[in-house]
């Protein structure tokens, strides 16, 4: 018997396909564009010519195949099939501009019209379709140059087509960034394409909507990634953009969640300009997070507390971004990671301390490892995590993150020589007993990172759970793991003695880990997992592994910057756009 969940699938499904082909039933009307579109999206030239070259990364996969259009090519899982038919590829075609890669667009853009353009295939979805509107939007001039008059009806009455099945369908895009993609799709052809313009203020109603129910007051979404919300952001800016180029305002709810994600993301962004890794999300594309801010013309500076629930320490060159509330729930976690008071540390240009990241793109098995909290750069605690993945769904093969930590109190506060972070979080009160207590303190200049870890139980059930837990280990007490991923660029060394390890980063400096002598400092091998690249990277971690014994446990440790060379200080004054905001 199939479940609510599958049947609302299956529903969605058969109502994409069926009025993808009412919209290709449609007499034609767009002729052309009410004015010429400029291009926003952002293409990276090496990936451009890489396609041109044959050679097609996509979805963590790369399939070699020169002279071989893209749709000749069989997709190997459905989200490398997703991203093909979102043309975001044609952007990087764009970057690189010359006629080899402009040939290439038109080719694989015309080839789409002939073999999807009856409404079949996997890119008639509102998300998807609203992705590819954007693009085609963008780059008209690019790919309609030297085309014949049958290519540009042909490219003219597709666009209509899908702008038509966008209008039936936008609702069928779950609520968040799917949403905004095809909300967004539907006003740029709304305000661009000759005999759409009605379909523009439902569309622009809608976004607004949209803005008010899914930004909530600290600028964040309910699924807490990052790079999702920069995604939004970035959609939400080129909609104002739109908007104001056809001489029209944004909605007033459109606008203050502009104001409300700026300060937000600026609160998520590392010293290097890259995204805090948490959550299902990456560090973004080199340059795309200061692109958008400075594009959205918000000045206000970062929130003071936590912003999307994440605490941000920052002094001197040195950003620290911690986890600091409980981790998404209901629908919004099926990407969630169990990495409640897990932190980054970033120096300068250079990441030091990092979460492994996603592994979304490297299977199934991958996926499931980087939500983990061994994953995280944070305190485990017997073999478990902060919070467990639920049975895959028999349909959707969803995992929901269950019995997560549901109370996180954060404080913090200024020092004499810096700033303190303290939290807390109960989810391993139900395993063990003990609540995991972190304090970290950043000096003013930003050379010294001090942290503690506490378990602690505090109440009389809690203590007897313990007790419960440690007679099942027979006394010898509950091992945890405080883990330290350390970035890939990062060489680190164990010191003789196995008092401290060293940390050189390619900016020249050096850093220090140190504890307080009392737990086992291991060196050992790890992971980092980037959706850009074709395998897992290499890394290292630093472990500090000890035993829970007693109602109250404490763990001191601290990393130190020891020294900067020449080419360390160079690194480190490359000019920063949000310098002084950090």
């Amino acid at each position: 018997m199939l479940n609510t969940t599958s049947l609302k699938a299956r529903k969605a499904r058969f109502l994409n396909l069926w009025h993808a082909k009412v919209a290709t039933r449609t007499r034609a009307q767009v002729k052309g564009f009410v004015s010429s579109p400029e291009p926003r999206t952002i293409g990276s030239y090496a990936r451009g010519r890489q396609l041109v070259a044959g050679n097609y990364l996509f979805a963590g996969t790369l399939l070699n195949e020169p002279g071989t259009s893209i749709w000749d090519v069989a997709p190997p899982d459905a989200a490398y099939a997703e991203e093909i038919h979102g043309f975001a590829w044609m952007d990087d075609l764009a970057a690189v501009g010359d006629v080899a890669a402009r040939t290439v667009a038109q080719n694989w853009l015309w080839a789409w019209i002939d073999i999807y353009g009856k409404g079949k295939g996997p890119g008639w979805t509102p998300d998807l379709t609203g992705r590819r509107l954007i693009r085609w939007i963008n780059h008209a001039l690019f790919v309609l140059r030297g085309q014949e008059s049958d290519q540009s009806k042909a490219f003219y009455r597709s666009l209509e087509q899908q702008t038509q099945f966008l209008s039936r369908r936008w609702r069928g895009a779950a609520p968040g960034l799917p949403r905004f993609e095809a909300l967004t799709g539907l006003i740029y052809a709304g305000l661009s394409l000759e005999g759409q313009e009605s379909l523009a203020d439902p569309a622009i109603k809608a976004l607004a909507r949209e803005c008010k129910s899914q930004i909530d007051n600290q600028g964040g979404l309910p699924t807490r990634n990052p790079e999702e919300l920069l995604a939004v952001f970035t959609l939400l800016t080129w909609a104002a953009a739109a908007l104001s180029d056809a001489g029209r305002g944004a909605p007033k709810e459109h606008l203050e969640a502009i104001e409300r994600i700026a300060p937000t993301l600026r609160s998520l962004r590392h010293a290097d300009g890259a995204l805090a890794r948490f959550h299902g999300g990456g560090r973004g594309a080199e340059g795309w997070l200061d692109h958008a801010l400075a594009a959205s013309n918000v000045r206000a500076t970062q929130p003071d507390g936590l912003a999307m629930g994440y605490a941000r320490l920052s002094a001197g060159r040195t950003s620290v971004i911690i986890d600091a509330e409980t981790p998404p729930s209901g629908a919004a976690s099926d990407n969630a990671h169990a990495s409640t008071l897990a932190f980054e540390l970033t120096s300068g240009r250079r990441p030091l301390v990092v979460n492994c990241g996603s592994g979304a793109s490297f299977g199934a098995e991958w996926r499931r490892a980087g939500r983990a909290t061994p994953s995280h750069s944070t305190l485990s605690l017997g073999g478990y995590s902060s919070a467990r993945l639920a049975e895959p769904d028999r349909h959707t093969g969803h995992e929901a993150l269950i019995d997560a930590a549901t109370h996180v109190p954060v404080e913090i506060s200024q020092m004499s020589d810096g700033i303190r972070f303290q939290g807390g979080h109960n989810g391993y009160v139900m395993t063990h007993g003990l609540t995991h207590a972190r304090t970290l303190e950043l000096t003013l200049d930003g050379r010294g990172l001090a942290g503690e870890d506490m378990l602690l139980a505090m109440e009389d059930v809690e203590k007897k759970r313990f007790d419960r837990a440690l007679d099942a280990g027979k006394l010898k007490g509950i091992q945890f793991d405080i883990r330290f991923h350390l970035h890939p660029d990062v060489d680190a060394t164990l010191d003789l003695g196995g008092a401290a390890i060293s940390m050189a980063l390619k900016s020249g400096e050096i850093w220090v880990f140190r504890h307080d002598g009392t737990h086992n400092l291991k060196l050992e091998a790890g992971v980092y997992l980037e959706t850009t690249r074709l395998k897992p990277r290499a890394a290292q971690q630093i472990i500090l592994t000890g035993m829970a014994f007693t109602y109250a446990t404490r763990v001191r440790w601290s990393l130190s910057k020891a020294q900067e060379t020449a080419i360390g200080v160079r690194d480190l004054s490359r000019d920063d756009p949000y310098a002084e905001e950090d």
